[in-house]
Protein backbone atom coordinates (compact mmCIF):
# COMPACT_ATOMS: atom_id res chain seq x y z
CA UNK A 1 0.00 0.00 0.00
CA UNK A 2 1.69 3.62 -1.08
CA UNK A 3 0.07 5.99 0.03
CA UNK A 4 1.05 9.19 1.03
CA UNK A 5 1.01 10.55 4.16
CA UNK A 6 0.05 14.66 4.85
CA UNK A 7 0.43 17.04 7.88
CA UNK A 8 -2.90 16.52 9.26
CA UNK A 9 -5.99 14.04 8.16
CA UNK A 10 -9.62 13.57 9.46
CA UNK A 11 -10.81 10.45 10.85
CA UNK A 12 -12.57 10.17 7.57
CA UNK A 13 -9.55 10.42 5.30
CA UNK A 14 -7.01 8.48 7.46
CA UNK A 15 -9.85 5.35 7.17
CA UNK A 16 -9.87 5.94 3.17
CA UNK A 17 -6.17 5.97 3.11
CA UNK A 18 -6.24 2.35 4.74
CA UNK A 19 -9.31 1.34 3.15
CA UNK A 20 -11.70 1.10 5.65
CA UNK A 21 -15.09 2.29 5.75
CA UNK A 22 -15.62 5.30 8.33
CA UNK A 23 -17.64 3.06 10.45
CA UNK A 24 -15.73 0.09 10.46
CA UNK A 25 -12.60 2.27 11.45
CA UNK A 26 -14.53 3.78 14.13
CA UNK A 27 -14.94 0.37 15.51
CA UNK A 28 -11.23 -0.57 15.81
CA UNK A 29 -9.48 2.67 17.33
CA UNK A 30 -8.38 2.28 20.38
CA UNK A 31 -7.81 -1.82 19.77
CA UNK A 32 -6.32 -1.76 16.24
CA UNK A 33 -5.69 1.58 15.44
CA UNK A 34 -4.53 4.60 18.31
CA UNK A 35 -7.04 7.38 18.89
CA UNK A 36 -6.87 10.47 17.24
CA UNK A 37 -5.72 13.53 18.71
CA UNK A 38 -8.48 16.35 18.81
CA UNK A 39 -7.75 20.63 18.38
CA UNK A 40 -8.56 22.34 21.50
CA UNK A 41 -10.76 24.86 19.53
CA UNK A 42 -12.81 23.09 17.37
CA UNK A 43 -12.92 19.77 19.21
CA UNK A 44 -12.34 18.11 15.47
CA UNK A 45 -10.31 14.50 15.57
CA UNK A 46 -7.66 14.19 13.35
CA UNK A 47 -4.13 12.57 12.86
CA UNK A 48 -0.84 13.86 12.76
CA UNK A 49 1.60 12.06 10.71
CA UNK A 50 3.40 9.71 12.75
CA UNK A 51 -0.15 8.50 13.58
CA UNK A 52 -0.77 7.96 9.76
CA UNK A 53 2.02 5.93 9.25
CA UNK A 54 1.10 3.93 12.42
CA UNK A 55 -2.08 3.20 10.67
CA UNK A 56 -0.91 2.32 7.91
CA UNK A 57 1.69 0.16 9.61
CA UNK A 58 -1.10 -1.44 11.42
CA UNK A 59 -2.88 -2.64 8.09
CA UNK A 60 -0.06 -3.56 6.37
CA UNK A 61 1.13 -5.79 9.08
CA UNK A 62 -2.78 -7.06 9.99
CA UNK A 63 -1.42 -6.79 13.57
CA UNK A 64 -3.02 -3.55 15.69
CA UNK A 65 -1.54 -1.29 18.36
CA UNK A 66 -2.51 -3.80 21.14
CA UNK A 67 -0.07 -6.55 19.40
CA UNK A 68 -3.58 -8.56 18.47
CA UNK A 69 -3.74 -9.80 15.18
CA UNK A 70 -6.87 -8.08 12.98
CA UNK A 71 -7.75 -9.58 9.61
CA UNK A 72 -9.57 -6.84 7.00
CA UNK A 73 -11.80 -7.66 4.02
CA UNK A 74 -10.63 -7.10 0.99
CA UNK A 75 -12.53 -3.95 -0.18
CA UNK A 76 -14.64 -3.96 -3.45
CA UNK A 77 -13.49 -2.48 -6.11
CA UNK A 78 -15.54 0.58 -7.24
CA UNK A 79 -17.07 -0.77 -10.33
CA UNK A 80 -20.54 1.06 -12.42
CA UNK A 81 -23.63 -1.47 -10.82
CA UNK A 82 -25.08 -3.29 -13.55
CA UNK A 83 -28.15 -5.76 -12.41
CA UNK A 84 -27.50 -9.07 -13.62
CA UNK A 85 -31.15 -8.48 -14.62
CA UNK A 86 -30.88 -5.71 -17.37
CA UNK A 87 -28.23 -8.03 -19.40
CA UNK A 88 -30.50 -11.25 -19.76
CA UNK A 89 -33.03 -10.58 -22.62
CA UNK A 90 -36.59 -10.04 -21.33
CA UNK A 91 -39.60 -11.91 -21.89
CA UNK A 92 -41.47 -9.83 -23.93
CA UNK A 93 -45.38 -9.59 -23.63
CA UNK A 94 -47.36 -7.19 -25.39
CA UNK A 95 -48.81 -5.95 -22.30
CA UNK A 96 -44.87 -5.26 -20.12
CA UNK A 97 -45.39 -1.63 -19.94
CA UNK A 98 -49.09 -2.15 -18.33
CA UNK A 99 -47.82 -4.50 -16.18
CA UNK A 100 -44.52 -2.57 -15.29
CA UNK A 101 -46.96 0.62 -14.85
CA UNK A 102 -49.43 -1.90 -12.37
CA UNK A 103 -46.44 -2.95 -10.29
CA UNK A 104 -45.21 0.64 -9.65
CA UNK A 105 -48.80 1.23 -8.40
CA UNK A 106 -48.51 -1.18 -6.00
CA UNK A 107 -49.77 -3.78 -8.04
CA UNK A 108 -46.83 -6.49 -7.44
CA UNK A 109 -48.79 -9.86 -7.60
CA UNK A 110 -50.27 -8.95 -10.91
CA UNK A 111 -50.06 -11.85 -13.78
CA UNK A 112 -50.25 -11.67 -17.37
CA UNK A 113 -53.36 -13.49 -17.15
CA UNK A 114 -55.15 -11.12 -14.59
CA UNK A 115 -54.12 -8.33 -17.17
CA UNK A 116 -55.71 -10.27 -19.76
CA UNK A 117 -59.03 -10.71 -18.36
CA UNK A 118 -58.73 -6.95 -16.91
CA UNK A 119 -58.67 -6.02 -20.22
CA UNK A 120 -61.00 -8.13 -21.89
CA UNK A 121 -63.77 -6.93 -19.31
CA UNK A 122 -62.93 -3.06 -20.22
CA UNK A 123 -62.27 -3.17 -23.74
CA UNK A 124 -63.30 -5.86 -25.31
CA UNK A 125 -62.99 -3.49 -28.89
CA UNK A 126 -59.27 -2.84 -28.03
CA UNK A 127 -58.00 0.01 -26.49
CA UNK A 128 -57.73 2.05 -29.67
CA UNK A 129 -58.43 5.82 -28.96
CA UNK A 130 -57.84 5.44 -25.66
CA UNK A 131 -54.67 7.29 -23.51
CA UNK A 132 -52.44 5.12 -22.15
CA UNK A 133 -52.60 6.61 -19.02
CA UNK A 134 -56.65 6.23 -19.12
CA UNK A 135 -55.95 2.44 -19.91
CA UNK A 136 -53.30 1.97 -16.75
CA UNK A 137 -55.84 4.26 -14.35
CA UNK A 138 -58.88 1.70 -15.39
CA UNK A 139 -57.22 -0.90 -15.32
CA UNK A 140 -55.51 -0.28 -11.21
CA UNK A 141 -58.85 0.84 -10.28
CA UNK A 142 -60.70 -2.80 -11.70
CA UNK A 143 -57.89 -4.87 -10.46
CA UNK A 144 -57.77 -3.12 -7.12
CA UNK A 145 -62.01 -3.56 -6.72
CA UNK A 146 -61.34 -7.46 -7.83
CA UNK A 147 -58.67 -8.08 -5.28
CA UNK A 148 -59.98 -6.05 -1.88
CA UNK A 149 -60.78 -7.09 1.48
CA UNK A 150 -64.29 -7.54 1.72
CA UNK A 151 -64.17 -9.81 -2.31
CA UNK A 152 -61.20 -12.03 -1.15
CA UNK A 153 -63.68 -14.58 0.76
CA UNK A 154 -66.32 -15.04 -1.72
Amino acid sequence: MDVQTKAVVTVAEMARMVGLSRARFYQLIGSAFPHPVYDVVTRRPFYVEEMQKVCLEVRRRNCGIDGKPILFYARRPMMVATSGRANRPRKTSKHTDLIEGLRGLGLGAITEQQLEVAMKNLYPNGTSGVSDTEVLRRLFLSIKRQNSADNLGR
